[in-house]
């Protein structure tokens, strides 16, 4: 019996596709572009009727199973699910609206949803290989530590990190050069978008590939894009069925601080989500979750003053600028690669149908900081903060749709003390943010150049 696969192109060539370990091991299209799927699949209809009151990795199962079918057998892709999702990403009511905490990972941030997910698929996949793997992963804050603590210690391959130099945490340095071991680190003397320059180049670069194995981890990389799926279809779902989440162990809520009963605005009504949005992997991720039939009236993409695609979204021109630094520097993008893969799909038109724009400045989100953990009890980091005065001004405007509306909070407000606690006092900090402050940063610093990485590639392979 034949068994369909799905099958993945660049977004530069349609002609010619590739399979999932293909796609993922590969990171990048030969021709420079990022993989997408050759469709989007649907969920069962007894799925999509029960997103509301499933258990988190079923969810994960039933979302990333028709991407990976006839690669990953049904019983591996559920031990994968299983050992990557130890924790889920709690859908609980603050004030007049929702938030969906994707920080109760092993480093507080929502990439750790994709990279869990991404280290074990590419252990399985690559598994009787004797050629060890070296991994490229650009960021601007998160996506590095992630990454590091999603293959640390994984037989075979090996991660570089870049990030930009001077522009990330003391806390997110620690999480990036601070493990060791298979894991190392540059601190670029540059922008993000300077170490995702670089990261493409090497990628391309034939001579560096002829001589070692390399793929990428950002979320140019399609295996760490699907995961990402999976809860926005918990969100939608548990909001259209008129349900909540009790807090985590992470919620970083005052204690005493009270918290709302659950509510059922909306109840029944496909969902309103709020996306902090850097380089826009993870809006395409919910996209996707979309498309394949959760319950999602409408996007709002919050960017900081970095807003290249708001502006799009206003004036069907895309034009990509340098990155300006902020007070949410995951989200200093200028140049954000998976646009790409957002144009892929959806023509301008379809785009500002079902996605809003809007961008806040720094003082705004300060002022937004404040004002939650004074009205609330709640503390936001800087990221989900944008995502909460986004949605203030767009339902000033009277542009938000009937429904629920949920912010995803994608990251822990410990990892940005220096910039909450001026405005809010003191965060809880999570056992594991606790534990990595105490690492030692191990980094080398390079110049913004593509020779500088081709020459570091060169010195350790």
């Amino acid at each position: 019996m034949l068994v369909y696969c799905m099958r993945y192109y660049s977004t530069r060539n349609k002609n010619e596709a590739v399979n999932f370990a293909d796609a993922a091991l590969g990171g990048l299209a030969p021709d420079g572009g990022l993989f997408v799927p050759e469709h989007i699949p649907q969920y069962p209809a007894g799925v999509k009727s029960s997103l509301g009151s499933m258990n988190f990795n079923d969810i994960a199962l039933e979302t990333i199973k028709p991407y990976v079918q006839g690669e990953i057998p049904d019983n591996s892709l559920s031990d994968i699910v299983q050992s990557a999702f130890t924790f889920s990403a709690p859908f609980v009511a603050v004030k007049d609206r929702f938030t969906c905490e994707l920080f109760h990972g092993p480093t507080a941030a929502f990439k750790d949803f994709g990279a869990r997910f991404m280290a074990r698929s590419f252990s399985y996949l690559r598994r009787g290989e004797d050629r060890p793997l070296r991994i490229l992963v650009a960021t601007s804050g998160d996506t590095g530590g992630a990454v590091a603590d999603g293959f640390f210690e994984v037989p075979g391959i090996f991660v570089t990190v870049l990030y930009p130099k001077g522009r990330v945490t003391p806390l997110q340095e620690r999480q990036i050069a601070g493990l060791g071991k298979n894991i190392s680190a540059l601190a670029v003397e540059g922008s993000f978008d300077d170490c995702q320059r670089l990261v493409k180049a090497a990628l391309a670069d034939e001579g560096i590939k002829k001589r070692m194995a390399l793929s990428s981890a950002n979320s140019i990389n399609i295996s760490r894009l699907i995961p990402q799926a999976v809860y926005y279809s918990a969100a939608a779902g548990r909001a259209s069925a008129g349900l909540t989440d009790p807090d985590g162990e992470a919620t970083p809520r005052v204690s005493g601080a009270l918290t709302p009963a659950a509510q059922t605005r909306g109840s029944g009504l496909p969902v309103t989500l709020c996306v902090p949005s850097g380089n826009f992997g993870n809006l395409t991720a919910g996209l996707y979750a979309m498309q394949m039939g959760a319950p999602v009236n409408q996007f709002i993409a919050a960017t900081n003053i970095n807003k290249t695609v708001p502006d799009y979204l206003d004036s069907g021109e895309y034009l990509a600028r340098v990155s300006q630094a902020t007070i949410s520097n995951a989200m200093d993008v200028g140049a954000p690669s998976n646009f790409e893969r957002m144009s892929a799909h959806f023509s301008w038109d379809t785009m500002r149908n079902i996605i809003l724009g809007v961008s806040v400045a720094d003082d705004e989100t300060r002022e937004t900081i404040t004002r939650i953990h004074e009205q609330a009890g709640y503390f936001l980091d800087p990221h989900s903060a944008v995502g909460w005065k986004g949605v203030d001004k767009l339902s000033a405007a009277g542009k938000i749709n009937d429904g629920a509306v949920g912010i995803l909070c994608t990251a822990h407000p410990a990892k940005f003390s220096e910039t909450v606690e001026p405005l809010a006092g003191a965060v809880p900090v999570p056992k594991t943010l606790a534990r990595a402050m105490e690492r030692t940063v191990d980094s080398k610093t390079i110049s913004a150049d593509v020779s500088a990485l081709i020459e570091y590639l060169n010195e350790i392979n």
